[in-house]
């Protein structure tokens, strides 16, 4: 199903204003009620089921502060080629705040590729959230939580392997509790950022939605299969399969299953868009990645699951965690 994950707001121009009456109707609701309900479910199957133990997947877990480091170093690169802040539909015009933006994502990308001060990046990053709200708004902004996500990752399990940090004595290990903390944050800004796009691009915009449906019309693979399924409603579904996907990230449960689901339709949307889509979706790759690696350990996968991981001591114990693999 591409279109779910396919960002309208990237590659539809002009004025959508809101209509929140969509996502009230009756049947908008039922669907989002559904989406809770398999959210619920999923978690009490989790209980039983948790997971699957992979271990050449677990071997990667010492690797995944690199490999989130790079993917948010190379997206926020990409995104500066291309004269954008946080997403394509965000440019960064010549005045002092977008100059002062563009020197802030310039500045973070360095410091995230190569690994010397790490945890300062991600909290220059963090910082300039609110920033850009104020040149860009608030929705715009919070539509990339996952960059947010990554940034407070880097900020709990520090810069990792193949860093300055590392070299310069500047990384220890962090603590199983640590990594819990995380992947919470991970999980949460990803599955926040698909949650606001559902209602910003589809459940609270569908004039955006059914104009980028006209542009594309290959999109609604529903009618394409001859199902009985016209471009509104077309548009609800997808708004509420999205913000399921959405509400499974957070919840962290079967994060395998969830990943390798979820990434059919990510991954799709490359086909049609190319460039601008990878490089807009390299965080939420690099958020599936870390939760693909941390659900497959055995050690790893309650914290992966933890509904709120602050001030528990039964998500592990303080020492660090030996990523000697």
């Amino acid at each position: 199903m591409p279109t779910v994950f396919a960002h309208e707001t990237w590659f539809t121009d002009g004025p959508f204003p809101s209509d929140w009456s969509f996502a009230g109707e009756t049947l908008s609701l039922a669907l989002l009620t559904a989406a809770l309900a398999v959210t619920l479910l999923v978690r009490l199957i989790a209980l039983r089921l948790p997971g699957a133990d992979v271990p050449f997947l677990a071997r990667l877990v010492p690797w995944m502060p690199f490999a989130v480091r790079m993917h948010l170093g190379a997206s926020l690169v990409g995104l500066l080629s291309m004269g954008v802040y946080l997403s394509p539909a965000m440019d960064l015009e010549p005045t002092l705040g977008g100059i002062a933006l563009g020197v802030t994502m310039g500045a973070v990308a360095f410091l995230m590729i190569t690994g010397w001060h790490a945890r300062a990046a991600a909290a220059l990053l963090v910082a300039a959230g609110p920033l850009g709200m104020l040149e860009f708004g608030v929705g715009p902004v919070l539509q990339r939580a996952d960059l947010l996500g990554l940034a407070v990752f880097v900020l709990f399990a520090g810069a990792g392997r193949w860093s300055a940090d590392a070299e310069g004595g500047r990384f220890t290990e962090p603590s199983l509790a640590d990594l819990g903390k995380a992947v919470w944050a991970l999980r949460v800004g990803a599955g926040v950022a698909l949650i606001v796009v559902a209602f910003a691009e589809k459940l609270a915009n569908p004039e955006m939605a059914l104009a980028f449906l006209a542009e594309h019309p290959d999109f609604n693979v529903a009618a394409l299969a001859g199902l009985p399924l016209g471009d509104l409603e077309f548009v609800r579904l997808a708004g509420a399969v999205e913000v399921l996907f959405g509400l499974l990230l957070i919840s962290g449960a079967l994060p395998q299953a969830i990943v390798l689901i979820a990434g059919i339709p990510f991954n799709a949307t490359l086909w049609f868009f190319g460039t601008d889509e990878l490089i807009g979706h390299l965080p939420v790759y690099g958020a599936m990645l870390v939760l693909l690696a941390y659900g497959s350990d055995p050690a790893l996968r309650p914290a992966v699951s933890a509904l709120w991981p602050f001030g528990r001591p039964s998500l592990g114990v303080p020492e660090p965690v030996s990523m000697a693999r």
